[in-house]
């Protein structure tokens, strides 16, 4: 019965906040709690995976955002700012889609933190990444508010999440460096 109980207890929040093409609205309000912090996959980019030739910092070498992906961006910016969420950072991934995607939002000052470079195509460690990332995690103090714009991978490995493009799980990170998912907020 307890092991019930408590699987339970772990799945309610997969269960409540499910994709469902749409935002609960308790999620904005679990966003706006101490602690709570985002990871979110970059929008609409057509295609899969990189292009032979990909090369790091060179967009053209890269599948981009969509005009559709960027329209998806803006209004998710909108609806943090309309909601109000205040972040105190936003990291980003390398890769000009998440780049992009981080930079329309216009949510405030766009860091790279190569930690949420995309490891798929054997690009990257998803062990050593994720580990990098939840080093960066147990550097935030109790009052930061953090967005991190990366790919469906990196958010998979972290959350166990697969999110759809433009995407956002919310999540909070233990002083043990545990992953707890809290929600998820859809693209609207």
């Amino acid at each position: 019965m307890q092991h019930r109980i408590a699987q339970f207890l772990v799945l309610f929040p997969l269960i409540l906040f499910s994709t469902s093409g749409r935002t609960e609205p308790d999620a904005w309000n679990l966003w706006k709690q101490p602690g709570v912090h985002a990871i979110m996959r970059h929008a609409s980019a057509p295609g899969f995976g990189d292009p032979e030739g990909f090369t790091l910092g060179n967009c053209k070498t890269q599948r981009n955002l969509s005009e559709t992906g960027r329209e998806e961006a803006r209004a998710l910016g909108e609806a943090i700012r309309s909601q109000g969420i205040q972040l105190t950072a936003i990291f980003s991934s390398q890769w000009c889609r998440c780049l992009d995607t981080a930079r329309e939002l216009k949510l405030g000052k766009v860091q790279a933190l190569p930690a949420l470079n995309s490891f798929f195509q054997g690009r990257g460690s998803s062990a050593e990444q994720t580990n990098a990332l939840k080093k960066h995690l147990a550097t935030l103090t109790p009052n930061d508010k953090v967005l991190y714009v990366t790919h469906q991978v990196n958010t998979t490995a972290l959350t166990g999440i697969y999110p759809d493009s433009g995407e956002v799980v919310l999540f909070k990170f233990s002083p043990e460096g545990e992953i707890t998912v809290l929600g998820r907020v859809q693209t609207p």
